[in-house]
């Protein structure tokens, strides 16, 4: 099969055209024909910072965690996939486990769901390493109907679908953004943009809560954006973050007797631990994205597998508007 390879980890490393072996199936997995798969912030970091890593995968390297395609083959012991379903699902690209920059892929079918019906592969692609986190952060943090959530990146991977969740839960959703353009994406969840640019924290919440503070905040940013976070919630409100590597001062959350929730969708993957619960999730995804409550957004600019350096390119130069997406 045809595969796009790493030899080497680092800014100015190349991808190069392989011919691997197509991979065998074995129990409780499936091979899938690749159809597309999405770059995630991940993804660039692996391959920039290579074994500083620990999730990084030994060289030479199948990238690639995302992805949507056919069932070619199942393995011993699975059950509801069949060779010819279309699924979708983030299982490879970490680790031992080779990623989705190849005609063909082997995944743990705990993993893996069927695809949304109404939406293309090149749009399921785009949506499980951020859809499965959007939605784990929302249920930890007990999001739910009637509250005020703040979503901080309401036009970034997770965040565009957070705020569609998060809408779709019955929640008053507010989201920021910078400039007219994300505005109006958000605006066109039925959220409220707010412009991080231009107004204080202080103002947005004395504006949209009488100065109480959000009963959720998503923090799809991180960071120094976490005090932020802090400054933005109610008293005992429920923060949740994708983002923090770093060290910070923890006493305005002391102090107001917030819940901190780290999301780290990835370590079912890392460590096979409870590797269904994504499966369910995808599937759960599924059956919202069928309802049209949620969609996927999708950056403009198109990739094939030859052009995976310029997707990543694309992702890391901050100027993709949704999801970068290439088509195997």
């Amino acid at each position: 099969m045809k595969a796009m390879v790493l030899n080497e980890y680092g800014v100015s490393s190349e991808f190069q055209v392989a011919d691997l072996p197509k991979p065998a199936v074995k129990a409780g997995h499936v091979v899938v024909r690749v159809a597309a798969t999405s770059v995630n912030t991940v993804d660039t970091m692996i391959r920039q910072m290579g074994k500083d890593l620990p999730l990084s995968p030994d060289l030479p390297a199948v990238l690639g965690m995302d992805f949507a395609g056919t069932v070619e083959a199942v393995g011993e012991g699975v059950t509801g996939f069949v060779p010819g379903d279309e699924v979708y699902g983030c299982a490879g690209g970490l680790a031992d486990l080779q990623g989705a920059l190849a005609e063909y892929m082997l995944a743990d079918a705990r993993l893996i769901a069927h695809k949304p019906k109404s939406i293309s592969m090149r749009e399921a692609a785009a949506l499980p390493l951020v859809g499965i986190t959007a939605y784990e952060g929302l249920q930890r943090a007990g999001a739910q109907a009637g509250q005020k959530v703040l979503v901080h990146g309401g036009t970034g991977g997770v965040g565009h679908l957070a705020v569609q969740l998060a809408k779709h839960l019955g929640a008053d959703v507010y989201a920021t953004c910078g400039g007219q353009k994300q505005a109006e994406i958000i605006q066109g969840y039925g959220a409220t943009a707010i412009d991080y640019k231009t107004e204080k924290v202080a103002d947005y919440v004395a504006k949209h809560t009488a100065g109480a503070g959000f009963d959720v905040v998503f923090d799809t940013v991180g960071g120094a954006n976490m005090s932020n976070s802090f400054e933005a919630a109610a008293l005992n409100a429920q923060v949740a973050t994708t983002v923090s590597l770093l060290e910070l001062d923890l006493s305005p959350a002391h102090f107001k007797g917030l819940s901190l929730h780290v999301v780290f969708m990835l370590i079912p993957m890392l460590y096979t631990h409870k590797r269904e619960q994504h499966g369910a999730i995808l599937a759960k995804l599924a059956e919202i994205v069928d309802a049209g409550a949620l969609k996927p957004l999708l950056d403009e600019t198109r990739f094939g597998l030859d052009e995976i350096g310029k997707a990543y390119a694309r992702l890391s130069s901050g100027q993709a508007i949704g999801k970068v997406v290439v088509e195997v």
